[in-house]
């Protein structure tokens, strides 16, 4: 097989790029904008479009001299970076853009060709010519690429050559005093400047050929920025020179006076047709690269990825460009396609300087040998889509929707690359300051936000378990579930890409899954309370199923009586394998005069559950256990009012025990039998007293449903429930 043709920098970047910045708006349009928009809001424009340009150029130029630049140029630039959906999205937008800028090189090429010749003006007219030249240079691109990069030098030369015999030209239309700023004939300024912008966008023609550069590294940074730099120069000396020898009124009418000023005419139609069919082809060979590219990767189909000979031309993706630009060169007004164009290139730009900015600020492994300051990639960011909002707020609205579109439909495919994009960077830089920021306030007792430790266990209720604790954890609360794998040797630990646990039910609700290797159970749970966490976001919540035959256990006794110690709310659910949660309809809240913690922790609970989907606004009572003969109407209120405070809409019920003194579960079995959760208070009691305590509370799961035991940290406040401490209330209340 023959070596691969590899190009350098002049040819390969430098000379298509050059040749389409000075295309057709140079030669057909730069007048018109002058005379629309005045010496000064023509240099204004200039330079706030090459604003754009050169922070787009120097963005790409750093990350190329970072990165292996692949076949595809900027799509190859944003999929490696910012990952495939939205690379991807932006690389079809460019692609578009790309092949409906063909069109309007050659629509340009027609204007003058068929004027220069005497032949019709009319859009039929410059529909026919428009597509022979586009047959004519998809034959020539078939042919070769080597001889159509080859063809441009020539092509060079002659646009140099019409420059000079324009500078030489007549002065016979020369105005008696320039025209500095636009007047009430003009177009909007914001026409003017979409119509010309698609003049600064041709750097993207060499970054469109890294596949086939000998060294794209160094080729891309130098011959872009060159030919950014040359087309500027160029571009702010022609404006001064048109603005200074034909009137306004002549430039806003006569598409070709630069033929008509120049030294020796032929010269200049030299140059408008080698510009223009030299940047059509630029575009016919750049823009099926891209789409090739995007095939190889399986974002688009890979028909298109199939390329032909030694150096893999895509002559599938030739086809597909042909018939785009075809569709362009049927709309037949230039104005028009270089308006579509202005969108599409300015939305891949926009997300190029976006791309530098965060792999500058967030990936540690950034470390291109082509260095530019931070905030030049999100000044090219922000003045994108802020010309897209000055321009056309509807087309910027329809092309982000489009590009929005193409990136959910690409996230779903899930197409795999062998590269880290820079978001998982930009995740690990938010979460570190983030996490600074936070540790470095002092504790303040504010509403509690859940950091969940669960210990679910493999069976086939875990679900539920996992569920409740999401639920109870609330929309920012975070959930890791442990799996423990009993080892009692325990000589090999998990390496520590196996402890992470890739499990559906835990990305669906949003949990950490993590198993790790133990010899004793319940020393395993007591060492990853001590030990799991980092500072900022250490966990504040142990939540487990309710231990049952376990009254008598001795290590389990150890296990409750350290996790007290470390002050962690614990959260014991006993599952009700029949009734499960039942409608999620109901919720019953225990109170009583000890439970002070407790109840202020059930009612952020209560918040969470409230705002969760899957309960869907249940209805919440607080029960409260009148042991003492205190007036009702006043434990209501006061109940009311804490649950006021909270904003926390329930149901108040007092059931008055004084007389009967029934057993606290006794009241509990009678009231919510029928409850689909219930949620009671873990009394303070000696641990010496747990197994009385396990057995009580056994009894009471067999008379009722699914029920949540509580047990708070002292982080939270004690609500006043005793109502007897203060004797003067108290004779008031009898």
């Amino acid at each position: 097989m023959p070596e691969k043709k590899k190009f350098g920098t002049f040819a390969g970047v430098f000379t298509p790029s050059i040749l389409t910045i000075l295309g057709v708006i140079m030669y057909m349009r730069l007048g018109w904008v002058v005379g629309n928009a005045g010496l000064m809001g023509t240099l204004g424009i200039i330079l706030i479009a090459h604003l754009i340009a050169v922070s787009t150029g120097l963005s790409v130029s750093s990350i190329a001299t970072d990165k292996k630049i692949g076949a595809g140029g900027i799509y190859y630039v944003l999929s490696r970076s910012m990952g495939i959906p939205i690379g991807g999205s932006i690389g079809i937008a460019l692609y578009v853009g790309t092949a409906f800028s063909i069109a309007l090189y050659l629509i340009g090429f027609s204007e003058s060709f068929n004027s220069y010749f005497g032949f019709g003006t009319t859009v039929d007219d410059l529909r026919i010519t428009g597509t022979i030249a586009l047959l004519a240079l998809t034959v020539l691109a078939m042919i070769s690429t080597s001889l159509a990069l080859k063809a441009q030098f020539f092509i060079l030369a002659a646009i140099a050559i019409s420059l000079i015999s324009i500078f030489l030209g007549t002065t016979e239309f020369a105005p008696h005093t320039v025209a500095m700023f636009s007047n009430d004939n003009s177009v909007s300024l914001e026409v003017v400047f979409a119509v010309f912008f698609p003049a600064v966008t041709g750097f993207t023609a060499g970054i469109a050929m890294s596949g086939d550069l000998k060294d794209p590294k160094k080729s891309i940074p130098i011959g872009t920025l060159a030919a950014i730099a040359t087309g500027l120069i160029v571009y702010i000396v022609l404006a001064v020179f048109i603005s200074f020898t034909v009137r306004p009124d002549v430039l806003r009418s006569d598409y070709n006076i630069l033929m008509k000023i120049a030294l020796f005419a032929p010269a200049v139609v030299a140059g408008i047709w080698g510009a223009t069919l030299s940047s059509a082809l630029g575009g016919i060979l750049g823009g099926p690269r891209i789409l090739q590219a995007m095939s190889i990767d399986k974002v688009t189909p890979r028909v298109f990825g199939k390329g032909r000979g030694s150096n893999n031309e895509p002559i599938n993706a030739l086809f597909l460009v042909f018939v785009i630009a075809e569709a362009g060169i049927l709309i037949g007004e230039l104005d028009v396609i270089a308006r579509v164009v202005s969108m599409f290139y300015l939305t891949a730009y926009g997300f190029i300087n976006i791309s530098y900015f965060l792999e500058s600020w967030a990936n540690p492994d950034f470390q291109p040998s082509f260095k530019i300051k931070r905030w030049i990639g999100l000044l090219g960011f922000i003045a994108c889509f802020s010309v897209m909002f000055k321009l056309d707020m509807i087309a910027m609205i329809a092309a982000l929707v489009v590009i929005t579109v193409l990136y959910y439909a690409l996230q779903r495919k899930e197409v795999k690359i062998q590269s880290n994009d820079v978001w998982g960077s930009v995740w690990e830089n938010v979460v570190n300051k983030g996490l600074k920021k936070i540790d470095a306030k002092e504790y303040q007792n504010t509403n509690w936000n859940p950091n969940i430790i669960l210990f679910s266990g493999k069976s086939d209720h875990q679900k539920y378990l996992l569920e409740l604790g999401k639920t109870v954890s609330g929309r920012t609360g975070i959930v890791t579930n442990f799996k423990l794998i009993l080892d009692t040797k325990n000589n090999i630990p998990l390496r520590k890409t196996e402890q992470t646990i890739r499990d559906e039910n835990f990305q669906e609700l949003g949990i950490f899954g993590r198993q790790i290797k133990v010899d004793n159970i319940y020393s395993g749970i007591t060492n990853i309370a001590s030990t799991f966490g980092f500072s900022g976001v250490e966990p504040n919540t142990i939540m487990m199923g309710w231990p049952k035959g376990l009254e008598n256990s001795i290590e389990y006794s150890k296990m409750t009586e350290t996790l007290l110690h470390l002050d962690y709310n614990l959260l014991y659910l006993d599952f009700d394998r029949k009734a499960k949660f039942g409608n999620y309809g109901s919720v019953d809240f225990w109170w009583r005069e000890t439970d002070s913690k407790n109840a202020e922790m059930m009612l952020n609970i209560a918040r969470f559950i409230i705002a969760s989907p899957r309960w869907d606004n249940p209805d919440i009572r607080v029960l409260f256990v009148n042991n003492n003969n205190v007036a009702v109407d006043l434990i209501h209120d006061k109940i009311a009012k804490l649950v006021e405070d909270l904003r926390v809409k329930v149901q108040i019920k007092i059931i008055n025990n004084a007389v009967e003194q029934k057993p606290f579960y006794d009241i509990i079995a009678e009231e919510s039998s029928s409850t689909d959760l219930t949620l009671v208070g873990i009394p303070d009691y000696k641990i010496e007293k747990q197994a009385e305590f396990v057995m009580k509370t056994n009894h009471l799961f067999k008379t009722i449903g699914s029920t949540l035991l509580v047990k708070a940290s002292h982080n939270f406040n004690e609500l006043d429930l005793d109502l007897t401490k203060n004797k003067t209330t108290e004779k008031q209340w009898v």
